[in-house]
């Protein structure tokens, strides 16, 4: 099979991209390589997928030295000529859409980066699908989209109407395009909200590398609202499992459809949407707990109100993903913990 998987420099992209090239997929994976956190982790991704540095520039496919149906092209989404010669020339069997403007925080400060990576980015990866018939497009939405939705846990077959960040809106609009594209071209879409993913070669702007960062070099981290928050942290290694099966899940269309009572995570259309989380919410204050066992030090705590565009909690659903796929993220948080402080300190020399 051949696969296009944008993001692949990002840390969910990367993952996914080994996965489906352990197993022997061709895969052309697609990044710009961005600046919003340091580039060299990007790079030191890519160099785990047999891309060298030296190698890359912009519009330049390189092969990889490591796994030999590999491929590399740095390109933005935004780009609507490269976008529409990828897709020409690429012949692909399924598109695994990672790649975006992440960071709910940096969308308050930044927020045309989000509509040109995450809007108009995403209208031509669906124009590549409709005009080369690939056969399903997967792509990451976030469990941001549920805002306001106090009602927990998170299911699918809720609402999403009150998004309190531009990066949730944003996302929640590629629900939106994806079922019209579904619905005018039967272009076959699944939409995935992750929830508050971690690992190994995660993104440092995100609370685990802030955290492990402060603790280990001695500075006091920010705890915000006080402490008082619950997240659904799901492992690395999980969301990369459910994002290659239900890639294999291609979605036909709800026959049961009711117009009266529209289930949101269905349609008529072949669309659908799920969860991908561990599905026990943990508390900030035991999340902090488990990072300083696993450091062996505990951190100073500076304790500040909710940041804008922050919720109090997520909290996944995921029984939709394991029906689908007899998948069920399970990763404890403290054997996640251990393995991303353990990659932290010999990544930084700690």
């Amino acid at each position: 099979m051949k696969i296009l998987v944008t993001g692949a420099a990002g840390f969910i992209g990367s993952a996914v991209c080994r996965r489906l090239l352990d197993r022997g997929d061709t895969v052309v994976g697609l990044d710009n390589i961005n600046d919003y956190y340091d580039p060299e982790l990007k790079y030191g991704r890519l160099a785990g997928l047999g891309i060298a540095k030296e190698a890359i520039d912009w519009y330049k496919f390189v092969k990889s030295d490591a796994f030999e149906g590999f491929t590399f092209v740095r390109m933005n989404l935004e780009d609507t000529q490269a976008m529409r010669m990828l897709f020409a020339n690429g012949s692909f069997d399924t598109v695994i859409n990672l790649g975006a403007q992440a960071g709910v925080r940096y969308s308050i400060t930044n927020p045309h980066a989000y509509i040109e990576s995450n809007v108009d980015g995403f209208i031509n990866v669906l124009e590549g699908c409709r005009d080369n018939k690939v056969g399903h497009l997967v792509y990451a939405s976030s469990s941001s989209v549920y805002g306001l939705n106090g009602k927990v846990p998170f299911s699918e077959h809720d609402g999403i109407a009150h998004p309190v960040s531009l990066y949730a809106a944003t996302k929640k609009s590629n629900e939106l395009m994806a079922h019209a594209y579904s619905k005018l071209y039967g272009i076959p879409t699944t939409g995935l909200r992750f929830f508050t993913v971690y690992g190994p070669w995660g993104r440092p702007d995100m609370s685990p590398f802030l955290f492990m960062d402060a603790i280990l070099h001695d500075r006091s981290i920010k705890v915000f609202n006080n402490g008082d928050m619950l997240r659904d942290f799901t492992y690395i290694d999980d969301i990369v499992e459910g994002v290659v099966r239900i890639a294999q899940v291609v979605p036909a269309g709800n026959a049961e459809w009711d117009e009266e009572n529209p289930d949101p995570a269905t349609s008529p259309a072949p669309y659908r949407i799920y969860n991908i989380g561990n599905q026990q919410p943990t508390r900030l204050m035991d999340y902090i707990a488990c990072i300083e066992k696993a450091i062996g030090r505990e951190a100073r705590k500076d304790f500040l109100p909710m940041q804008p565009g922050d919720v109090y909690q997520t909290y996944a659903d995921s029984s939709a993903l394991a029906e689908a796929t007899g998948f069920r993220p399970s990763t404890p948080l403290q054997q996640g913990i251990d393995r991303t402080v353990e990659w932290f300190k010999k990544y930084y020399n700690l």
